[in-house]
C-alpha cells in the first residue's frame, strides 16, 4: 500500500511547487483535505496512506476484480487533487470519499463493454471471505451468477455493507437515498437471492 501511495503522489506532484510540503503537519482528515486541495505534497500523501486500503477494498467490492479495483483506485487517487477542491465538510470525508469511489465505478461500469471480469471477480471475493467454510465449486459458480443479475443500485447497497463495512445509516448517506431504502435494497436483494436459489431448486 505504501508504495502505492508513493506512486500516486509522484505521478501527481512531478516536482514540489510551493505548496508542496507542510510547515505545521496537519491532523485530522478535513486539516489534511483542505491542505492537499492547496497542493501539499506531505498532506496529500499522508490523506493516502490513511484512505487507500479502504477505497482499494470498496472499489474490489464494486468492480469484482482485484486487477481492475488496483486500476480504479489509481485513478482515482489521481484524480483526488482537484477533486478535493470541491470538498466543502458537510459530510464526513470517508462518506466523500466512498461517494467519489462509487462514481468513479459507475464511470468505468457504464465505458466497460463486458462484465465478465466482474462476474468472475465477485465469485473470487466470496471464495477468500468464506474460505473457513470451505465453499465448493459450485458455489462459486452460483455466486458468480446471482451477484451479476442484480441490478446497479443494489450491488451497491451490498458492497458497502457487507461484512459490516458500513451501516445503514453510514451507507445511505453515500448512496443519496434514506436508510429506509438500504433496509429495503437489502431485503430485495435476500428475497432476490432466495428465489433464484429455489428455482434453480425446481429444476
Amino acid at each position: 500500500m505504501a508504495e502505492a501511495v508513493q506512486q500516486v503522489v509522484e505521478a501527481r506532484w512531478v516536482s514540489p511547487g510551493p505548496c508542496s510540503s507542510v510547515t505545521g503537519v496537519p491532523t485530522g482528515d478535513e486539516e489534511l483535505a483542505r491542505a492537499a486541495a492547496r497542493g501539499d505534497r506531505e498532506a496529500f500523501a499522508e490523506l493516502l496512506d490513511l484512505h487507500y486500503d479502504r477505497i482499494f477494498r470498496f472499489c474490489f467490492r464494486l468492480t469484482g476484480s482485484g486487477e481492475d479495483a488496483e486500476d480504479l483506485t489509481q485513478d482515482i487517487c489521481l484524480a483526488l487533487p482537484g477533486k478535493l477542491k470541491s470538498f466543502r465538510g458537510r459530510a464526513r470525508l470517508d462518506t466523500w470519499l466512498y461517494r467519489v469511489a462509487m462514481n468513479a465505478a459507475h464511470d468505468r461500469r457504464r465505458r466497460d463493454t463486458s462484465r465478465t471480469k466482474v462476474a468472475e471477480g465477485w465469485g473470487d471475493w466470496e471464495v477468500n471471505r468464506r474460505a473457513a467454510a470451505a465453499a465448493r465449486s459450485t458455489e462459486l459458480e452460483w455466486l458468480r451468477r446471482a451477484m451479476t443479475a442484480l441490478p446497479e443500485d443494489l450491488r451497491d447497497t451490498v458492497a458497502l455493507t457487507i461484512d459490516g463495512e458500513m451501516t445503514h445509516r453510514e451507507a445511505a448517506e453515500v448512496l443519496g437515498v434514506s436508510e429506509g431504502t438500504v433496509s429495503w435494497r437489502l431485503s430485495e436483494v435476500r428475497k432476490r437471492l432466495r428465489a433464484m436459489r429455489q428455482e434453480e431448486e425446481r429444476r
